[in-house]
């Protein structure tokens, strides 16, 4: 999968489920290793496009995030 595609992916699970952890994004991407999953929320994190919240256990939960005008 091309770096875009996984962008697109990635967005696409985060917008349709928003509040999902990064297991679930695994388990929609079975083509994606867990370092290809975690590194694409990380770029996206970077780039205020998606916001990760701790929950307990340790476990992230992803959000789009709103951008105002």
């Amino acid at each position: 999968m091309t770096q875009a595609a996984t962008t697109q992916a990635v967005m696409d699970i985060v917008r349709r489920s928003p509040g999902c952890d990064i297991e679930e994004i695994l388990h929609e991407c079975p083509g994606l290793t867990w370092n290809q999953v975690f590194l694409e929320i990380d770029q996206l994190s970077r780039e205020s496009d998606v916001v990760l919240k701790l929950r307990q256990g340790g476990h992230y939960s992803v959000k789009p995030c709103i951008r105002h005008s």
